[in-house]
């Protein structure tokens, strides 16, 4: 019973975000990221996340310290 009642909690407070991802016709992440990488003054990644929305949110550093934050379509590739 006790199991039981522990599994029936996990179902009702999993986070819809953990379900959430990008759509079939996505392109793969990692050319995502290769593209911002490429970018002649870029730094390093700070966070990658998929937004319920949609849409992979990415923050960056140049390499003069700037931070930047850009919402990426997952199917073009392309900043929103």
């Amino acid at each position: 019973m006790r199991n039981a009642l522990i599994a029936l909690s996990a179902l009702v407070f999993l986070p819809t975000a953990a379900l959430a991802q990008p759509p079939a016709d996505a392109m793969p992440l990692s050319e995502i990221l290769a593209s911002i990488e490429s970018e002649a003054d870029f730094s390093h990644f700070d966070d990658v996340d998929w937004d319920d929305d949609g849409y992979w949110e990415i923050e960056y550093y140049r390499a003069d310290g700037a931070k930047v934050d850009v919402d990426i379509d997952p199917v073009s590739g392309q900043p929103r």
